[in-house]
């Protein structure tokens, strides 16, 4: 067991004081600012209105590609993907010519803020929708020590030994969410007000999933009800004194026809055609195991040139494509996203705001998507975030903020040692 110290933690360049009360960051997956903007407007989200009047409110850059692994990753060690390593769901191994999953915490190279501070003694909880997050967030973390790290997803299979509580349907109170549902997210949620009232952590890392964002657009009753019961939960958590951080993995747009059909550029197809079957594999690092999200189509695809390809060649064919916002090498791509370059493809391929880009038609399952119009991210345009402090900032921090340049990996630095000391 980890004894409690009290000294400042240093991590990625950045000093963190030692809470002088709980801390809850909240990562809304999908949670665009519009959402927010349109809650505040209808008047649906009362306690986050007044967080943005009373605290701190802005708009932050994410990581691009803007995919749940590398934001999760970015946030909870408070630095760029370039450190971290993860730099997407998905990346192509070189040497075995294999897809690999980005979810193995071998393949995090950074440690995290609840880590250092779990190993330092502070209860230390991570909660998330999705398990895929959970060992990623839980590497470092001092389980036996007292800290908590489990999924909404695989809340019934639980164990002091693994993830610091169990029996964990019965805590909450309430019956295993579906998947498919906005339950999951509220479950995450539920659980950690739980905690904070019958443990008081001094720091909570809660992760949501995108199921409702991805379905339904800000004005539509489905996502004012999900957003609703969110406020709810948030205000909740400030009421049992907590300094309350919201901020979002990637935004959401739009990605449809007229007549509703998904917008999208088959690349792989479009390369296969111009430059031959077997010369590139299109690898589209949104793909999880979950595709009635979103079909595995995003705004930001990987291209990987093999027997003699080009990238060159590759560059030009996709830059002439109606619908791309920008295409990148692998240099280029590194460098302007803040990306680790041993794990980016050859050529980067990002569309615009209301495309998508997929690999072969063929390869892509949208039967999830029926009845609902394409809404996805991945590129620069879902970027954007909400940054939002339940609290005042003391004047250091209120002028970092107001200079501009925030990134959502700065949510840590900014609720701990950026909101006066109770």
């Amino acid at each position: 067991m980890s004894k409690r110290t009290d000294r400042p933690i240093t991590l990625n360049g950045v000093t963190y004081r030692w809470p002088s009360r709980p801390v809850v960051v909240v990562c809304i997956d999908g949670g665009d600012p519009a959402y927010f903007e349109h809650g505040v407007k209808s008047g649906i989200v009362p306690n986050v209105a007044r967080f943005m009047k009373n605290g701190f409110s802005a708009v932050a850059d994410g990581t691009v590609p803007s995919f749940t692994c590398p934001n999760n990753m970015s946030i909870a060690t408070g630095a760029p993907a370039s450190v971290h390593g993860i730099s997407g769901n998905f990346y192509l191994d070189r040497v075995t010519g294999e897809a690999v999953v980005m979810t193995g915490p071998e393949l995090l190279r950074s440690s995290t803020v609840l880590a250092e501070f779990s190993k330092a003694g502070a209860k230390v909880v991570s909660i998330t929708a999705k398990d895929k997050l959970r060992l990623q967030l839980g590497k470092g973390m001092d389980i036996a020590g007292g800290s908590v790290n489990f999924s909404s997803e695989c809340a019934d299979r639980c164990t002091m030994k693994d993830h610091g509580i169990d029996n964990v349907l019965a805590f909450v109170g309430l019956p295993l969410p579906n998947m498919y549902s906005p339950e999951l997210s509220l479950f995450v949620l539920d659980a950690g007000i739980k905690l904070l009232e019958q443990k008081r952590p001094d720091l909570m890392y809660l992760s949501l999933t995108d199921y409702i964002q991805h379905k339904y657009a800000p004005a539509e009753s489905e996502a004012e009800r999900y957003y609703k019961n969110m406020d709810e939960r948030f205000g909740r958590l400030e009421a049992l004194g907590a300094i309350v951080a919201l901020t979002a993995d990637h935004g959401m747009n739009d990605k449809s026809k007229p007549d509703g059909s998904p917008n999208v550029i088959w690349l792989q197809d479009i390369l296969d055609a111009k430059l031959g079957k077997g010369r590139t594999t299109v690898i589209c690092p949104i793909t999880d195991r979950f595709v009635g999200h979103h079909g595995a189509l995003g705004g930001f695809v990987r291209v990987y040139c093999k027997n003699g390809a080009n990238p060159k060649d590759v560059i030009k064919i996709a830059a002439a494509l109606p619908g791309v916002e920008g295409v990148y090498d692998r240099e280029t791509a590194a460098q302007r996203f803040d990306l680790p370059t041993d794990r980016e493809g050859d050529v980067v391929v990002i569309s615009e705001k209301e495309t998508c880009v997929g690999a072969a038609a063929a390869d892509h399952d949208l039967a999830g998507l029926k009845g609902h119009r394409l809404r996805t991210h991945g590129g620069v345009s879902e970027a954007r975030v909400p940054f939002i402090i339940s609290a005042p900032l003391n004047a250091a921090y209120a002028a970092r903020g107001k200079r501009g340049g925030l990134k959502s990996h700065h949510i840590f630095d900014f609720a701990i040692n950026g909101v006066e000391a109770a």
